[in-house]
């Protein structure tokens, strides 16, 4: 099995980073992306921010010491909520919830959020295996798709024991 970790995020990682998240079948699929995916100014100064800020928690998601992603806590409106975003050529390899399991050891808030496009099942059933219940949804608009859709909105009062 793939060793699959987390670690700060470094400059040098910022250009694998910018790509993964402009790879217009990912954008499709987590929907809830950046108002434009290919603008790196508005991405740099996002990344610049996520990584001072206090109420951050972002991460570089590696395996085997390849990095493969990132993986994140942030707080809206003073909630906490995870996100992650997994380069589209790892997926189906259980490292989204390998990455999640870790950040949620690390990151003690509760309860936690997280929200995701209803027709991204497999990003659901990520959040459901770490113990992520359904508490409802909504219509959003979403800029990977240039419309409104419905996000399922998920919460974690406990993680699961996934003995990883």
């Amino acid at each position: 099995m793939a060793d699959v970790a987390l670690r700060p995020i470094e400059d040098s990682d910022l250009d694998a980073l910018f790509e993964q998240m402009r790879d217009p079948e990912s954008v499709r699929m987590a929907a809830f992306v950046a108002e434009d995916p290919d603008d790196r100014t508005a991405f740099d100064v996002h990344m610049a921010k996520v990584r001072t800020s206090p109420e951050v928690t972002t991460r570089a998601v590696t395996v085997d010491g390849r990095l493969v992603g990132s993986i994140a806590s942030f707080v809206v409106n003073g909630d906490t909520e995870v996100t992650y975003w997994i380069d589209r050529s790892f997926w189906g390899q259980g490292i989204a919830g390998r990455a999640l399991a870790l950040l949620l050891e690390s990151v003690r808030a509760r309860p936690l959020f997280a929200r995701a496009a209803s027709d991204n099942v497999k990003s659901i059933k990520v959040l459901r295996r770490a113990g992520f219940e359904v508490i409802g949804t909504e219509i959003s608009f979403a800029n990977g798709r240039k419309a409104k859709i419905e996000e399922t909105i998920l919460r974690l009062d406990e993680p699961a024991d996934l003995g990883l």
